[in-house]
């Protein structure tokens, strides 16, 4: 498929010099298997049963990437336990795992560290297989609990990532900081920990599911740090019409520059699907199934090092948009609430034009034509800027061509279409330097080799756009300057920790 256009400032560019120009990673969507009842106090012995069941399934998949080729695997969040536990019913499921830089292979050495059976079976399995292996399980450290900020329970309890290189050495390790709603069994760290490690085929880094969502660590990583490639552990909940995995995921890695190896793992009740292995030129492959509760292992070749300052120069996301005058804003301007923000709307009435809708500071203008508009489906244009949700935990600016089902009906939530585009261009005023481009076809799937993004900010469709039914078009804005104050710690001079 063809090169896609983002940003990429030019300063972040390097060239380094790996052994391989091209590896092959592989990500796995599992479906936990969890113990009969949650809520249940188990002993020792029988959460590591519990957690050998699910690391069973993953070994074949380990195996089956193995001889495929696969240099790296990456299994999901909660793949092998906790999802769903109590502060006082995930104590038997954890273990000590020490920092990478104590050198230790614990497939040869099991007993260094106290009982870690869960990290010496992951161990012999990237061992075994030559390969680097990701997994995801639970970290607790002794704290003194006359000290201040240590739990009552006098232990720290983090949501942790860790790597085993293919000699079964454990290189990386890094606790979750932006916890999930609900996430309560967890502690986070002080501060958001910048994790990286060198690989004979370019520099890697870590960051865990809501992490993705702030700047520190998952910006800085890049912007700071220069990684060539993320490992994305993930227990996603998918929510239309901007926050879809493979939707948002994709975005990230485009707009950043960068490849996103992304593991979620699979639980339709929960709506939870959606893993890839995506680079800043293709959106995939990818596997999304909300329909039956099966697993699926993903595998591609990837550049060791996507970001290239020929390829992907810089992007002025208000450029266009700041300089041309604005479009009418159509016969029926209204709110309406889009997921969970209050967009300011305008209807899309005709099969062709252009418009203009603003919120706030951000003012969205959109040029398109419809194949043939089909009468009984309605599509709107949209912006919004401010706070995410209630709770006003980060910023956005969002520019959004939306289907949905009537106009007194528009909650974002639409997953299939039948009115294709000739073509569509959508920018906007972003105060934001961090702008994720998204479009979503009918059937939520993803669009690859039908759009671009222009130096001068514009989201702008290709002519094979007209072969599929368009669900959205979106232009998602991150503000982090204005996200409240305390949620972003400063790593501009903090240490790296590469292994």
């Amino acid at each position: 498929m063809i090169c896609f256009l983002f940003v990429i400032v030019a300063a972040f560019c390097t060239c380094r010099s790996y052994t391989l120009k091209k590896f092959t990673a592989a990500v796995y969507e599992h479906v936990p298997i969890r113990p009969g009842s949650s809520m249940s106090p188990v002993t020792t012995e029988e959460a590591f049963a519990n957690m050998n069941k699910n690391i069973d399934v993953l070994e074949k998949a380990v195996k089956s990437a193995a001889r495929q080729g696969a240099h790296i695997i990456v299994t999901p969040e909660y793949a092998i336990c906790c999802l769903g536990l109590t502060r006082e019913t995930v104590y038997p499921y954890l273990e000590d795992i020490p920092s990478p830089e104590v050198n230790w292979v614990p497939c040869s050495d099991p007993k260094r560290f106290g009982s870690t059976p869960v990290q010496e079976r992951l161990s012999c399995m990237a061992k075994k297989n030559s390969i680097y292996l990701v997994a995801n399980i639970g970290d607790k450290k002794v704290c003194n609990i006359s000290n201040d900020g240590c739990p009552e329970d006098g232990h720290y309890i983090y949501d942790t990532t860790i790597v085993f290189d293919l000699e079964g050495k454990l290189i990386a390790r890094y606790h979750k900081y932006h916890l999930f709603f609900g996430e309560s069994q967890f502690n986070r760290p002080k501060e958001p920990e910048i994790v990286t490690f060198n690989t004979p085929f370019g520099k890697f880094c870590i960051f865990i599911c809501y992490d993705i969502l702030f700047h520190d660590p998952a910006v800085a990583l890049v912007t700071q740090h220069n990684v060539d490639t993320v490992i994305f552990t993930t227990a996603w909940f998918n929510t239309l019409p901007h926050y879809s995995s493979i939707e948002f995921h994709s975005s990230w890695a485009m707009g950043m520059g960068v490849n996103l190896l992304s593991s979620n793992i699979h639980n339709s009740s929960l709506k939870m699907t959606g893993s890839g292995i995506f680079s800043p030129d293709n959106l995939g492959p990818y596997y999304y199934n909300k329909d039956t509760d099966e697993g699926q292992l993903v595998i591609s070749q990837l550049s060791s090092h996507p970001r290239n300052c020929n390829t992907h120069p810089p992007i002025k996301w208000d450029l266009y948009a700041s300089k041309i005058r604005r479009f009418p804003p159509g016969s029926n301007v209204f709110n309406k609430t889009i997921f969970i923000d209050e967009f300011t709307v305008t209807e899309i009435n005709n099969p062709q034009g252009n418009y203009t809708v603003c919120h706030n500071n951000l003012c969205c203008h959109l040029s398109y034509k419809m194949l043939k508009k089909q009468s009984d489906e309605v599509y709107i244009l949209g912006a919004y800027d401010g706070f995410h949700g209630p709770r006003k935990v980060f910023y956005v600016e969002v520019c959004t061509l939306l289907k949905c089902k009537n106009v007194d009906n528009c909650t974002g939530d639409e997953e299939t279409s039948s009115t294709k585009f000739e073509s569509f261009s959508l920018s906007g005023t972003f105060a934001s330097s961090h702008v994720f481009p998204e479009v979503l076809l009918s059937e939520v799937t993803l669009a690859p080799g039908m759009f671009k993004v222009l130096k001068d900010g514009r989201l702008v469709s290709l002519p094979n756009i007209s072969s599929k039914p368009l669900l959205s078009v979106s232009l998602l804005g991150r503000n982090y300057k204005r996200d409240p104050e305390g949620i972003n710690v400063s790593l501009l001079t903090r240490k790296s920790k590469q292994n």
